[in-house]
């Protein structure tokens, strides 16, 4: 199956930034949809942003307007810029594809990778 590999997280204060990537690997051929992923301690898993071949992009609420999402899926990469970070995007963070349009939720993508881990102090 395909192998996902995240990297670019680390530890920043409030209101810094970080870009975090994702690299695909091994059975990419036919990729539509990927996305970002977050846990924080104690949460349920959510969603950041998702993106997918036909253009279509969705983004948590809570990221709106701090955090873009931006992929070469053909390239088998996607990235997330996050801006204004906030002690409450502390998590770890995955990224996620799958090989069909998929909605934006956790449990529709079948892909996962192991997770780059982000901590945002006040």
């Amino acid at each position: 199956q395909v192998q996902l590999v995240e990297s670019g997280g680390g530890s920043v204060q409030a209101g810094g930034s970080l870009r975090l990537s994702c690299v695909a690997s091994k059975y990419t051929r036919g990729l539509y949809s990927m996305g970002w992923f977050r846990q924080a301690p104690g949460k349920e898993r959510e969603g950041v942003a998702a993106t997918r071949r036909d253009g279509t992009i969705d983004y948590a609420d809570s990221v709106k307007g701090r955090f873009t999402i931006s992929a070469l899926i053909d390239e088998h990469k996607m990235y997330l810029q996050m801006d204004r970070l906030q002690p409450e995007d502390t998590a770890m963070y995955y990224c996620a594809a799958d090989y069909f349009w998929r909605p934006f939720q956790v449990r529709e993508f079948s892909h996962w990778g192991q997770g780059t881990q982000v901590t945002v102090s006040s």
